[in-house]
């Protein structure tokens, strides 16, 4: 599009919906909503020179507080903003200011990346917020811009692929991180939407069988000046700006809006594999911060409809997420943005669910997180977007916003209590026995009261946030200095022993155990009821060097180390077969909770906890249980529930043998009908034959060695 003098353009009035700026083959309508505003320009600028303005168009027409106008000259890749006129009073929670150029909420693509300057601000310089009178600095030479996209692309027979819940394993990944240095990669195409979509990188994902990656976020975010300061970025993007427009830095193809159909083409790649698409989503707060925070989007088209802000002030802004603002999802127009948003991602983009950051926040409809918000109803009455996945991490940092159990049906959660719980096992506290019970079968106590399955719990030992399994295993103290906070940023992990060596070693037994406890954390993660989450990198032992707050680390810190060395290879392998095992075994997929009582009158219980000598434990004894071994007994004849296809579900019956504690533990093997126990994994060294391939009678006893967690499967006694 060549440069137009302000004015010249031609306009019509265009209409209110859709929200944003709509390519429909002949131009493109523009639609803004602003409740507050006394007028709005819409800002068009220079193909070449971003932060040169080439007119201005002023919007009239407005319809139920949107503003709009359609430009018929107008094209895919046109670079727009706003400038949004009104008061200007901070104490009244309004912060109208025309001198900034703000971005569409709606835009599909934004192009350009930050650049950090004063003149963002919306206060005059020096006098923080408490200004009257607002910073008359022009900001667009600084922010980036919103582009008009051409929506269409070749799907084919694309669809959401709907992996039912029992049968998921999620591995939650960085785009970036994954293929920044991998060497069969293209250079152009590492670390981005290409790249996680490149051969190489999905041939990792076949071999390592998981179904769902979960993305950590690609909405547009920006980085922020404290970290800008430090020669840090934003490297989660924890920080979103753009709702709607997947983040340009992992664009290989251009950020013109390449980036969208670049986005596209890695979901249909991944699809293709059987993988399905989850995204972790930020509409908890945005990237504006407080109100020292620089006016780049919602602040300057309407402050009090899009934020939470105090009653007793309303130039400060409630902060229920530790980043200064949060998203003011009681207002109807804020809630519709979030909707309109979820709905784009899996109508437009195909993504097949969603992961919530912070999701408490989103609950709260005055101070409170309310299981009936407005939030969950909208959510559960939407055709769409109630039959995706919805995961919440169920917890904010305000007052009640640890909420882990207490949403609603329809909700999976991140089971902060899963993680505490197997990580102070295997570490060898006591007293451990009753809350692992809950945890390894599903989180009943969590979960069934609410009407809720076994796959509300997802359960996972690490995530992004905090060590990786590797460390969680090599350090008791974190190391996050190159964070550039002097070690006090992150929290204190429950680490795990180390082996009694702090980092990296070349001790033999060292590494032997670390080893160990990795593939055990691993077992039991993959063998527990509920949706295993796996941590991207742990399947290869990925390390941080002991950072456990890597959040602001775009480097060899996070990014996985390309080629794999023959440890990793290893560790894959053993990855790979425990979900083999996995999804080839119903008993570890239950769709309903384990009733642990005897089965249509019969003798065999579906769920039974033993003692080392081989007899099941009492009620009296659960609760105040210290042995170092522990065996889950699961008969695979007493599932009672139907396939799909309405035929009754069995499988092998199997083993679980645990001992977190140093001693070897002779574990005496139960009678099943006069059976006999064929070890099929052991944690020790499981490339090994496992005790020569013999099959165990009833009555004999396993030799699970410290520190080890073993799993033996039933085979039913022969006929004569």
């Amino acid at each position: 599009m060549t440069a137009t003098p302000p004015g010249s353009f031609r306009t019509r009035p265009g209409r209110p919906y859709p929200l944003g700026a709509s390519w429909d083959g002949a131009g493109v309508n523009f639609a803004l909503f602003s409740e507050h505003a006394s007028a709005v320009d819409l800002c068009l600028f220079h193909p070449e020179d971003a932060g040169r303005e080439i007119a201005r168009v002023p919007v009239t027409e407005r319809t139920d507080q949107i503003w709009h106008v359609y430009l018929p000259e107008a094209r895919p890749g046109l670079l727009y903003g706003y400038r949004v006129h009104g008061p200007y009073a901070p104490a009244e929670g309004h912060r109208f200011n025309p001198a900034k150029v703000v971005l569409d909420p709606y835009a599909r693509a934004i192009a350009g990346r930050l650049r950090w300057h004063d003149a963002m601000c919306g206060y005059r310089p020096g006098e923080a917020d408490t200004s009257r009178e607002p910073d008359p600095r022009d900001s667009a030479a600084y922010v980036p811009k919103c582009v008009i996209v051409e929506s269409a692309f070749s799907w084919g027979g694309d669809r959401l692929l709907r992996t039912p819940w029992h049968q998921t394993v999620i591995y939650e990944v960085h785009v970036k991180g994954f293929t920044a240095r991998h060497p069969d990669i293209p250079r152009p195409l590492r670390g981005t939407y290409a790249g996680l979509a490149a051969p190489s990188a999905l041939e990792h994902l076949r071999r390592l069988g998981i179904t769902a990656v979960e993305l950590l976020p690609v909405h547009h975010s920006i980085n922020e000046k404290s970290l800008q300061d430090r020669r840090l970025d934003n490297y989660w993007g924890y920080n979103s700006v753009g709702y709607f427009a997947p983040d340009s830095r992992f664009a290989s193809s251009g950020a013109r809006g390449e980036q969208v159909s670049e986005f596209k083409t890695m979901v249909k790649r991944l699809h293709e594999a059987g993988i399905e698409v989850i995204l972790d989503v930020v509409y908890n707060h945005t990237a504006e911060g407080d109100h020292r925070g620089p006016t780049l989007c919602f602040r300057g088209i309407d402050n009090t409809a899009y934020y939470r802000l105090e009653d007793g002030d309303r130039s400060r802004y409630r902060d229920f997420t530790g980043c200064g603002n949060t998203l003011n999802l009681t207002h109807p127009r804020s809630l519709q943005l979030l909707m309109d948003s979820l709905r784009y991602w899996v109508l437009d983009m195909h993504v097949d669910g969603f992961r919530f950051d912070l999701a408490s926040t989103l609950a709260r409809e005055l101070h409170d997180v309310d299981r009936l918000s407005s939030f969950f109803d909208v959510i559960h009455q939407d055709p769409i977007i109630s039959q995706v996945k919805l995961i919440a991490e169920p917890w904010d940092l305000g007052e009640g916003g640890y909420q882990v159990g207490n949403f609603p049906p329809g909700w999976a959660e991140w089971n902060g209590k899963y993680r505490d719980t197997i990580r102070r096992y295997w570490k060898g506290d006591w007293g451990q026995v009753a809350e692992l019970g809950f945890r390894l079968t599903g989180s009943s106590d969590l979960y069934e009261q609410g009407g809720r399955r076994p796959s509300a719990s997802i359960n996972f030992v690490t995530a992004h946030d905090g060590f990786t399994l590797a460390d969680l295993v090599a350090y008791t103290q974190k190391r996050n200095e190159a964070n550039h906070e002097d070690n006090r940023d992150g929290t204190d992990d429950n680490a795990s022993s180390n082996g009694g060596v702090e980092g990296p070693t070349d001790d033999p037994q060292v590494l032997a155990l670390r080893g160990r406890q990795q593939r055990n954390f691993l077992a039991t993660l993959l063998l527990s009821q509920g949706v295993p989450m796996l941590s991207g990198g742990d399947e290869i032992g990925r390390t941080q060097r002991g950072n456990n707050n890597a959040y602001c680390q775009d480097n060899e810190i996070s990014w996985f180390d390309w080629p794999l060395g023959p440890s990793a290879r290893r560790l894959l392998d053993f990855t790979a077969h425990l979900i083999r095992f996995r999804l080839d075994h119903p008993v570890f997929q239950r769709r309903r909770f384990f009733q642990g009582r005897r089965i249509r009158g019969s003798a065999v219980k579906d769920l039974s906890w033993l003692r080392p000598d081989g007899t099941e434990m009492t009620d009296e004894e659960w609760s105040h249980w210290f042995s170092p071994g522990l065996g889950l007994h699961l008969a695979g004849d007493a599932i009672e529930e139907m396939s799909d296809e309405g035929l009754p579900i069995t499988d092998d019956t199997v083993l679980i043998l645990l001992n977190a504690h140093d001693e070897p533990v002779p574990f005496v093997l139960p009678d099943h009908h006069g059976g006999a126990w064929e070890p099929v994994l052991d944690t020790r060294d499981w490339q090994q034959p496992i005790a020569d391939g013999r099959r165990f009678k009833e009555g004999e006893p396993y030799p699970l060695e410290g520190r080890t967690l073993a799993v033996l499967r039933l085979h039913p006694r022969e006929s004569p």
